[in-house]
């Protein structure tokens, strides 16, 4: 029986180390500041895109390159490696739909090979909670099918809380309107917004200062855990530069709940292009999750 991977892309933010350590296979995902198209060779630092961000330059986003998600896999198949590809929700990228595809063609001439691609309806650490816990299912021996049949449903329960602290980087992307955006910032409101069961953005009120947004954020993830969670699945914090805030709401997480395990990283700048500096969420195993509002 052929052996297999696990892929991801870019999105998912898998930090270097676990790259390395489950030695995954990355998909680019792309951004741009003008005619400068990064993702693959070419990368900024994530601090500098923020900065950037912050001055005032406003960069593009683009979904990944057939060419090269063809050459990755099939390298992979080459190998005699079946591939399960978790990849970023299809209702925010067509990214989903480039992976599918390119699946498709290659098994027209791999007719051995097996690739499965998931939809995460997810993004970010969200998606390498599920990476970290398809590997975990394949060291202990899952099958193939075992795998794919079980990240199936641990998908619906990785839950996402996230608040920006600009109103406008939101109002540029399309979910608040101009007249909510000049009204929120002038008030100081940071919104609330969630990945719902369905793979989009929706909105869950907002908080007066960032403080008290931080401090919430917790308490919204406390209210969506599940008592027979497995609480040795690692908590993803992620953060549009500022990792102040992101140590901080760590520290809350393990003063407020059972969970240990904190991986914290800069959000893409892919993402990053439409949640703007300052954004800040948790990731994490909880309830299923919710319907959009």
């Amino acid at each position: 029986m052929r052996d297999y991977c696990i892929t991801t892309d870019s999105n998912s933010d898998l930090p270097a180390e676990y790259i390395e350590k489950l030695h995954t296979v990355i998909i680019p995902q792309y951004y741009s500041f003008g005619d400068t198209v990064y993702g693959d060779e070419l990368n900024m630092p994530p601090a500098e895109f923020y900065e950037r961000m912050k001055n005032g330059e406003l960069p593009g986003s683009q979904a990944n390159n057939p060419a090269v998600i063809e050459d990755k896999f099939r390298s992979l198949l080459e190998q005699g490696l079946d591939i399960i590809h978790i990849g970023f929700s299809s209702a925010l990228s067509g990214s989903y739909n480039n992976v599918c595809m390119v699946a498709k063609e290659l098994l027209e001439e791999y007719t051995d090979a097996r690739i499965t691609v998931i939809d995460s309806l997810n993004v970010s650490l969200g998606e390498s909670i599920m990476v970290i816990h398809a590997n975990r299912l394949k060291e202990n021996g899952a099958s193939y099918e075992q795998v794919v049949s079980e990240i199936e449903e641990f998908k619906n329960h990785i839950n996402v809380q996230f608040t920006v602290d600009d109103l406008f980087h939101l109002q540029r992307g399309g979910r608040v309107s101009k007249t909510t955006a000049l009204v929120g910032s002038a008030l100081n409101l940071k919104p609330f917004l969630y990945v719902s069961d369905a793979g989009t953005l929706s909105s869950a009120g907002t908080a007066r200062g960032r403080k008290k947004s931080l401090h919430t954020l917790v308490e919204r993830m406390k209210a969506t855990l599940e008592e027979s969670a497995d609480y040795s699945l690692p908590v993803g914090i992620v953060h549009g530069n500022c990792l102040a805030d992101a140590e901080l709401v760590a520290e809350l997480v393990k003063k407020e709940t059972p969970f240990t395990d904190i991986i914290i990283n800069d959000i893409s700048p892919s993402i990053g292009t439409h949640a703007g500096p300052g954004a800040l969420g948790i990731l994490y195993y909880g309830q299923k999750k919710q319907p959009a509002k």
